[in-house]
């Protein structure tokens, strides 16, 4: 029915929608209630005709409410019967749209870029729906258009947006008209006036730290109660990051609250009334000296006092139940709370482990009625509480309790404590171990609750769980059966079972994974150096290596986890202490000084390699390192090797010597060199033979750093390989940095000339 209707208009016959005779509504006393105290409608009961009894207006009984739906109930009393009627009423345009300030003014600066968008009051306009406010329009200019916005509950909102740039020195205000459109068959508007400012440049506009703030209120708080705090921030400097915060826009309801300017706290001034206006809508902007604006909405609810418990009626109570019995009527009641919301919301509840049900019927009506046959010589009787609470704050509850003579059935499975179990077992423990226990309770009584524990097939068909694990039947202890390694099985799953001597039985299941957890029994295993070769590895070092060179690293690793696993190295054992370090945490052999003459040629060292397990367990290693002069680098140009003014002196020396002595004697000279370079050549290859005992085959190709930094430089690197078994030996150095004295290179060269066994500089 359309709103504003004229009173006495003919709603309805009741008695022809209803399939009654005429005059039937008044032989079984049929009246009409309602929800409030008002009477709307009247009822002839004699023709069965509903008439209006007053204009209804729309907008005063449901405000923005859709739909607009008014609910009474018809009472026949004899027999007693319910119908539920609902009148609803359709909007009509009979409202214009409003603006509540009759000038709008805004400051824009000369700086907003076109496109840039500026928010406006709406309008506001008691219709809903079409009837609403649909579209808004700003008088014709060259500067702005407006477009309109929907919000979240379907309003209509206008922003102004910037299609041309604005110029303070040429327009420092400008004037236009905002017109609001309503959708209805004749458009209903309203009109006003927009005042711009143009002020100068701020280029931050204050943004809020939320877009949306929700709270909630009770209905009975104190006046200058604090609400809620809006923040927004300016990241300008001086007056123009200053925020000065205002209620921009409500949503037609007289706003009950005001905002503090500078702290942004929002205070009631009002009082809140839950059942007038459950909820307000305040939209606050922030503004700062330089006219930028950021919005923010706040959506206040207003929570109900919650003050009349819930009341509850038995109409109808039928004890004792027969047994094993279906669907069995127990007992009808009604229940009732005189509050509005949530707090006039109610739930009907009983206990959960009874097998009865509540069934809603018609309003606030519910029945009790068995669940299912009932047995009587399970358990004889039930005290059934009837609980109903509403849904305030907080919430306020009633109960009732029926007594019934009802018989017990096995209907509730076992229940274990936990869903999952996780057990723990150090590895190579001792077999029958118990590991732990799991436990499941039934909530049923004599057979029906005794339970027996069972291990289930595992998922793992590999997996022997028989082998494993045992459970005792009764009390659900695990036991393990023999000793775990955790090398080979760190963890394994499977389930177990618990089942009820009911009949028929119940059963449920729990998972139960176990864990083995790691001991220290595996010793650290060296990989590098190898200490069951045939031959042992020798590693070489410089005599020239300076401190902190790295002679060799030990890798090992352990079969153990964690801790267990952490290893760290130690030196045990030198031929000459203190020549030599290892680091603890890599494994690496270094050098902790320079090496002299006096040293060993061969040194032997001996480290421990150890976990960080309880007990700790360790192995041993040894190292042999051999001490060498100097190798060379065969593959290095001659155009590389760096020689020094010194050298070349000497050689050009050595130079003018050899000419004149040859232009005195070259005869005589020539039979001397050759005499003693072929001695010098034999005694030179002895002595070669007999210092250098090198083991036989190729000595790895290391790659050896003399410099002071401890890395191979590419100046320095040179590779020793003595080739056993070929009757010649040949050693390549790097030609040497010091001076040769002339008789020395004089020798030196006649022994070239003659012996081709000998060293080759290059």
């Amino acid at each position: 029915m359309p709103e504003e209707t004229e009173s006495g208009y003919l709603v309805a016959n009741l008695a022809k929608d209803l399939g009654l005779r005429v005059g039937e509504l008044a032989t079984r006393g049929a009246q009409i209630h309602y929800k409030g105290n008002k009477e709307l409608l009247q009822l002839d009961a004699e023709t069965g005709n509903l008439f209006l009894m007053e204009k209804l207006d729309r907008e005063a009984l449901c405000g923005v409410t859709e739909p607009c739906v008014l609910h009474f109930q018809i009472l026949l009393e004899n027999p007693v019967q319910f119908f539920q009627t609902e009148l609803q009423l359709t909007d009509i345009n009979d409202h214009s749209p409003e603006f509540q300030d009759g000038k709008m003014l805004l400051t824009i600066p000369e700086s907003a870029q076109p496109g840039a968008m500026f928010p406006l009051k709406a309008a506001q306009d008691p219709d809903i729906g079409s009837n609403a406010v649909q579209n808004y329009t700003v008088s014709p200019n060259r500067h702005f258009h407006v477009i309109t916005h929907s919000r979240s509950d379907g309003r209509k909102y206008p922003e102004l947006v910037l299609d041309r740039a604005l110029d303070r020195e040429e327009q420092p205000e400008l004037t236009l008209i905002l017109t609001a459109l309503d959708g209805g068959a004749l458009p209903r508007s309203g009109t006003t006036t927009v005042l711009i400012e143009v002020v100068d440049i701020n280029d931050n506009a204050p943004q809020f730290i939320q877009s949306l703030y929700e709270v909630q209120i009770p209905e009975n708080s104190p006046f200058n109660a604090l609400v809620v705090t809006v923040f927004a921030r300016d990241l300008d400097a001086g007056i123009h990051g200053n925020v000065a915060y205002s209620l921009f826009q409500g949503d037609g309801v007289s706003q009950p609250f005001v905002i503090d300017k500078i702290t942004g706290e929002i205070r009631l001034k009002g009082v809140l009334d839950f059942e007038a206006t459950p909820c307000y809508n305040m939209e606050i902007v922030a503004t700062d000296p330089g006219g930028f604006s950021g919005k923010c909405t706040v959506a206040v609810q207003v929570l109900d006092v919650n003050d009349n418990p819930p009341e509850l009626t038995i109409r109808k109570l039928s004890v004792p139940v027969p047994e094993n019995s279906a669907e069995t009527l127990v007992a009808v009641f009604s229940v009732s709370d005189s509050d509005s919301g949530d707090n006039g919301r109610m739930v009907c509840s009983i206990q959960n482990d009874i097998p009865f049900l509540l069934k809603p019927t018609y309003e606030n009506y519910y029945t009790l009625v068995t669940e299912g046959p009932l047995d009587r010589e399970s358990r004889a009787e039930y005290n059934i509480t009837i609980t109903v609470s509403d849904l305030g704050t907080p919430r306020l509850t009633t109960q009732h309790t029926i007594t019934v003579q009802v018989s017990d059935i096995n209907d509730n499975a076992p229940s274990f404590t936990q869903t999952s179990y996780t057990l723990f077992v150090h590895e190579n423990n001792s077999p029958a171990l118990h590991i732990g226990t799991i436990s499941a309770t039934d909530s049923d009584s004599g057979s029906n609750a005794h339970i027996t524990y069972s291990l289930l097939p595992p998922l793992d068909p590999q997996l022997d769980l028989t082998s494993l694990i045992s459970i005792n039947t009764d009390n659900g202890q695990l036991f393990a059966l023999r000793a775990m390694d955790y090398e080979v099985l760190q963890a394994f799953e499977f389930h177990v079972g618990a089942t009820d001597q009911g009949l028929p039985a119940l059963s449920s299941q729990a998972l139960v994974r176990v864990v083995v957890l790691d001991d220290n029994d595996n010793a650290p295993f060296v990989l590098y150096p190898l200490q069951n070769a045939s031959a042992p590895c020798t590693e070489l070092l410089p005599r020239a290596a300076e401190p902190g060179y790295l002679v060799t690293k030990v890798v090992a690793v352990d079969r153990d986890s964690g801790q267990n696993a952490w290893l760290s190295f130690q030196l045990l054992k030198a031929t000459e202490p203190g020549l030599f370090s290892v680091w603890a945490h890599n494994g690496e052999v270094r050098t902790t000084r320079l090496l002299s003459e006096r040293d060993a040629p061969k040194h032997k060292l001996l480290l421990l390699v150890k976990d960080n397990g309880d007990p700790l367990r360790s192995a041993s290693v040894t190292l042999h390192v051999l001490v060498v002069d100097g190798f060379s680098q065969p593959y290095l140009p001659l155009a590389e090797v760096a020689r020094n003014s010194t050298q070349d002196d000497y050689d050009v020396l050595t130079l003018y010597l050899v000419i004149a002595l040859a232009s005195v004697s070259s005869l005589f000279l020539l039979s001397v060199l050759l005499f003693v370079g072929v001695r010098l050549c034999r005694r030179a290859r002895t002595a070669s033979l007999g210092d250098y005992s090198m083991p036989e085959g190729h000595f790895p190709g290391h790659l050896v750093d003399v410099s002071r930094a401890g890395t191979l430089s590419q100046s320095y690197q040179y590779e020793v390989c003595l080739n056993g078994g070929t009757g010649t030996n040949e050693f390549n150095f790097l030609k040497p940095l010091f001076p040769i004295l002339p008789t020395q290179a004089a020798a030196e060269e006649r022994e070239n000339a003659v012996v081709r066994n000998s060293v080759e500089f290059y």
